[in-house]
């Protein structure tokens, strides 16, 4: 796929995203020139306007308005010095469509007992699952009814769908906690915080060796990391070191290509000294050089960065990725192509609903793990059509790539956080999501955040979202270059986050069409918190409640255009008109 991608060619890229553009000011479609191989367009004849923050400069059409900003965009789609490059982001470079596989078995020949309320059902699910495993994969299908669930369902074999009649005819009812099923998740950084209030689910997709050797680790009270090498993080080896290479770069040239082929790695990223790594993560330059970081324990132990990308070719020693590089390659971080535990990859669940008992909703960060579905170390996976209900944590990502969440909600008593994307999960796609009003007044000692991001978590996307409650919500650990999207948000909540994990944000961030029900700007309006960023099309906001202010000194180059108007900017959608590319 990245191949495509690299054969079309810079000229009919940047074409390509004129067109785009053009068709966001006339409202109608992109023209054959946005096509991959057709000819580029020149650029669309428009009348000209200011934006309403007054910094750069927008085209106004009888439909919406472009930003200045886009068109910038435009011409270097990859390399912008504020607005990430999504447009592969989610399963398979953001496809329309998930895979069908075929049917290979039905949870009611295993054991499992629609309706009565009774029969434990989670031993049949699983039992469907492995049949499933063990035939190279397909689907497992759940009929219409209730089936009660006691225990843990694992999707630990690829290419395996796990497939309910849809979300208004299937649940999956869920008696127990994961306290109750594996035990106490303290926190690798100490105190007595409950690690399920951020980590796996009662719908647990995962590679089996890596989740039977997570689920040792919390039995033991070795509280693990949780990522592509292992608990200790060292289980990896080196392919080959990797040659200089510039942000945005689709190849690299390697040392010794013998051990490449076609297929998925880990590119690996230590930091120096001088923390110069975290510093290009956060933009470079004055601001970053400044910030003290060796204090920021829970940060640096991020580090190294770990991307894993699928390798599309290798001709000789130029290697090609399916994604642009995230950062760029120095030699001072040591950059390897590495290997990495057994990847879930192909996976997905569907059409169903995991509905927890109802529980009250427990202390902020002790969370006893009525978890909703998570993927960790997960490629190319997917969830569509799925509701959580009645969940401490909804959907989580956990060192997960490439992803997508569609037609996903998150429904019932109020959550602590509706979603979360940490530990090093990058380019995935939350989509057609809703995060919906509680239904019972939240506790003085509970905190909503809401869609999440954290732990150097990279090029994630949200997009179309109808947030009733809750916060765009970093909790430090310097995430940068995500995008949120198209959403309407009552914003109520609030971020959390320890001191030692650093900053809020790293370098381009990036709000596109945020509809602010309550006019509060907290994370929303980012222009004054975030290096090199981007608030594009929010409506006007005040600060209340939670008011941050900026990590890093200086001028932080962000960017704020069409700001006070609701729903005008063209395209309206960000992460649309950067696939559509």
């Amino acid at each position: 796929m990245g191949e495509e991608h690299v054969g079309i060619g810079r000229r009919v890229l940047l074409g390509s995203a004129v067109a785009v553009a053009a068709a966001a000011v006339t409202g109608g479609p992109a023209s054959a020139a946005a096509r991959p191989g057709a000819t580029a367009a020149g650029p669309p004849a428009t009348a000209s306007g200011a934006t309403a923050a007054g910094t750069g400069v927008a085209r106004t059409g009888a439909h919406g308005q472009v930003p200045g900003v886009w068109r910038e965009f435009a011409r270097a789609p990859f390399t912008h010095p504020q607005i990430p490059y999504v447009g592969r982001a989610g399963f398979r470079g953001g496809t329309a469509r998930f895979p069908r596989r075929p049917v290979v078995a039905d949870v009611r020949d295993f054991g499992a007992v629609a309706d009565d309320g009774v029969t434990d059902c989670a031993p049949a699910i699983n039992r469907a699952i492995a049949a499933a495993g063990r035939a190279g994969g397909g689907t497992v299908l759940i009929p219409p009814g209730t089936f009660r669930i006691d225990g843990l369902i694992r999707v630990g074999h690829s290419n395996v769908v796990l497939r309910g009649a849809g979300s208004d005819r299937t649940t999956l009812y869920a008696t127990k906690n994961l306290t109750e099923l594996i035990g106490v998740y303290g926190s690798r950084y100490g105190g007595d915080k409950s690690s399920w209030s951020w980590a796996g689910g009662l719908v647990w997709l995962a590679p089996t060796a890596r989740l039977d050797s997570l689920i040792t680790a919390v039995r033991a009270k070795a509280w693990p990391f949780e990522g592509w090498t292992g608990n200790r993080r060292d289980e990896w080896e080196t392919m080959t070191t990797v040659a200089p290479a510039r942000r945005g770069s689709w190849t690299v040239t390697v040392t010794d290509p013998r051990r490449l082929r076609a297929g998925l790695v880990l590119l690996r990223l230590a930091d120096d000294a001088g923390h110069t790594l975290l510093e290009h993560m956060a933009g470079d330059g004055p601001g970053p050089e400044a910030y003290y970081w060796d204090d920021k324990t829970k940060l640096t132990s991020y580090v190294p960065y770990e991307w894993p990308v699928r390798v599309t070719r290798v001709r000789g020693r130029e290697v090609t990725l399916e994604r642009p590089l995230p950062l760029d390659i120095r030699p001072e971080w040591d950059p390897r192509l590495t290997t990495h535990v057994e990847a879930l990859t192909g996976s997905g669940v569907e059409g169903l609903t995991l509905e927890a008992v109802e529980t009250p909703q427990s202390p902020h960060l002790l969370d006893k793990g009525y978890n909703g579905v998570v993927f960790q170390c997960a490629y190319d996976c997917w969830a569509d059509d799925v509701v959580v209900r009645h969940v401490d944590n909804g959907f989580g990502l956990v060192a997960a790539s490439a992803c997508t969440l569609r037609r996903t909600r998150v429904a019932g008593r109020g959550s602590h956080h509706p979603y979360f994307c940490r530990e090093g999960s990058h380019d995935n796609l939350v989509e057609d999501f809703t995060v919906e009003e509680r239904t019972v007044p939240a506790r003085a000692d509970t905190q909503l955040h809401g869609i999440n991001v954290e732990g150097l978590s990279s090029h994630n996307v949200w997009s179309r979202g109808d947030m009733r409650m809750g916060t765009f919500d970093s909790h430090r650990g310097m995430p940068f270059a995500n995008v949120r999207t198209d959403i309407t948000v009552n914003n109520n909540g609030r971020h959390g986050g320890d001191a030692s994990a650093g900053p809020l944000f790293g370098a381009r961030f990036t709000h596109w069409n945020i509809r602010v029900t309550n006019n509060r700007a907290g994370l929303a309006k980012i222009d004054g918190l975030a290096p090199y960023s981007a608030t594009v099309g929010v409506n006007t906001c005040t600060e209340f409640d939670q008011i941050d202010v900026p990590d890093f000194t200086g001028d932080l180059h962000s960017r704020l255009e069409l700001y006070g108007t609701t729903d005008v900017v063209r395209p309206r959608n960000l992460y649309e008109a950067q696939r559509d590319l």
